[in-house]
């Protein structure tokens, strides 16, 4: 099966089962380009048709309003676009990188390009990192990653990846300055400065998100809040407490029990979204990598990272790299948004 994953470039410990280029750190940007498949450009030609004329002769006609977007190197089509459209060239993502890792202390991790170049992104530790209880690290980083097929805004995130588990997570925080997330849509122009800006790249995301993964970690949950809490988040279902001793029967009854005995049928029926329901609160239930870790173990911090280590490494996609582009950018992004959300109504 074809990888939507192009090329890629790492430091460290191989990704995605040795996909990519290993590179030694503290390699310039430069280089990055060039190992990572990012070193062509985004290039445009406007649209045209072919038809006929009353003597039947062939003719080349203009469609002024749109435009083909082309590699420079290969010359394959990336996408049509309108003529506002504001591509972002993949050299303008790694040197967003320049003076962070020149002058800041970040650190370049990986690099790529999805979909033969219709999605390319980098990723950069930030040098933050916390423990929770156990032992539990987390590093910070900043993900850049864009687009030029209409399927994803240049987007500036800082993300949480646990080292245990490689897992990653989206800090996106809430009645702060700093957003933690930057989204610029393709009909404005990409200004690097300003992201940063926007994005506020400074202590102060790492620790409030730190903050509220150390409360999910001390919330201690019953079996009864985990199946409401996977339920919620897999079925979009807000239960109440009278209604979660409800809800683990049902879990029980409809999915858990079901899944088990059934496993090898195919036409089994279960519970919407059964068969992850059940895989996740197998990982919770000490199945998970860390879950055994005091910071994990029976809290609301395991039940969300129940939910990363499903999107990120268990989640059923067609290859390696798609659960990688879902897991940062399509459904178990929003899969993985949500857990956040309704661990946090735990603590709330």
């Amino acid at each position: 099966m074809a990888h939507q994953l192009e090329q890629m470039a790492y430091v460290g410990e191989t990704p995605w089962h040795g996909l990519g280029n290993q590179l030694t750190p503290d390699q310039p940007i430069e280089v990055w380009a060039k190992q990572a498949g990012m070193d062509w450009r985004i290039e445009s030609s406007n649209v045209s048709y072919m038809a006929q004329n009353e003597k039947g002769q062939s003719i080349i006609m203009p469609f002024e309003e749109q435009r083909v977007l082309y590699r420079s190197d290969t010359h394959a089509p990336l996408s049509v676009v309108s003529q506002r459209f504001q591509e972002v060239q993949p050299s303008s993502i790694l040197e967003f990188y320049r003076d962070l890792t020149e002058q800041s202390g970040f650190e370049l991790e990986t690099a790529g390009v999805l979909k033969g170049g219709k999605k390319f992104w980098a990723l950069a530790k930030t040098g933050q990192t916390a423990a929770l209880k156990g032992k539990d690290v987390s590093n910070g980083y900043i993900l850049l990653a864009t687009a030029c097929d209409g399927t994803l805004a240049t987007t500036a995130q800082f993300t949480s990846i646990r080292v245990v588990c490689n897992n990653t997570l989206a800090i996106a925080l809430k009645g702060q300055n700093s957003a933690g997330i930057v989204k610029v849509p393709h009909s404005t122009r990409f200004d690097a400065e300003k992201v940063k800006q926007q994005l506020g790249v400074s202590v102060r995301t790492w620790d409030e998100h730190m903050y509220e993964m150390k409360q999910l970690s001390q919330r201690k949950v019953t079996q009864q809040e985990a199946a409401a809490y996977f339920d919620a988040v897999f079925n979009n279902t807000n239960l109440s407490i009278a209604e979660q001793d409800e809800s683990i029967i049902q879990f029980y009854r409809n999915v858990a029990i079901p899944n088990q005995i059934n496993s090898s049928r195919s036409d089994s029926k279960t519970e919407p979204n059964g068969r992850a329901m059940s895989k996740v609160m197998t990982m919770f239930n000490g199945q998970g990598r860390g879950a055994e870790l005091s910071s994990a173990k029976d809290t609301a911090y395991g039940l969300l990272c129940a939910i990363t280590e499903f999107c990120d490494h268990e989640r059923r996609a067609m290859s390696i790299d798609h659960r990688l582009d879902s897991a940062w950018f399509g459904m178990g992004a929003a899969i993985k948004q949500r857990g956040v959300e309704q661990a946090l109504r735990m603590v709330a």
